[in-house]
């Protein structure tokens, strides 16, 4: 099981937002990814939401992973404090010089600071397109694994609505990517 869709453009820094109502009932072993992906098979940059399916009754976890010049084992994990099969929620990833911010309903849950000073690897060179898949990882996803998939309760949907991005498209503009009149860059947002 493996569904997806993607954007046409890639993207080097901005936002990028989604509505998303995720699967309700029971979802164990399975992920809701909403991501940003430079699509390379050597070295990837990777910024992600996964959210872990759950047994009914469940508090309902988001899983958020960094990848920069190939290095990922970033994950965090966050129990949301509300059920996101009820209604649509905003999740978003604010991308720029300085860090990544991921939020919930405009509520920043995780920041990732670019701290390349510090020898410490950062996503600022490699464009990525916006992504979300629905696939199957009971191997992993709820509980470490200990809960299955339960096919009986299939098919699993989420739903989308409202996705926004708003960055530097490349190909587009050379300067695009560098220019600190961007609102993203904006002092209120490093």
């Amino acid at each position: 099981m493996a569904v997806d869709f993607a954007s046409k453009n890639q993207y080097l820094f901005g936002r990028v937002s989604m509505k998303i109502k995720l699967i309700p009932g029971d979802s164990a072993g399975t992920v809701t990814a909403f991501y940003m992906n430079s699509d390379t098979d050597n070295v990837r940059g990777e910024l992600d939401f996964e959210f872990l399916g759950n047994r009914s009754g469940q508090p309902y976890t988001v899983q958020t992973n960094l990848y920069a010049h190939g290095k990922g084992d970033r994950e965090q994990r966050v129990n949301l404090w509300f059920d996101p099969s009820a209604a649509f929620h905003t999740y978003s990833i604010l991308w720029n010089h300085h860090h990544v911010v991921f939020s919930v309903d405009d509520v920043p849950i995780r920041v990732y600071k670019n701290n390349e000073v510090r020898g410490i690897p950062y996503p600022k060179s490699q464009p990525m397109g916006v992504y979300s898949t629905l696939w199957e990882a009971d191997d992993w996803a709820t509980r470490g694994g200990l809960e299955k998939i339960d096919w009986s309760k299939a098919p699993f949907y989420a739903y989308y609505t409202a996705f926004d991005i708003e960055g530097c498209s490349v190909p587009g503009p050379p300067a695009c990517a560098s220019n600190s009149n961007n609102w993203w860059e904006a002092s209120a947002y490093q």
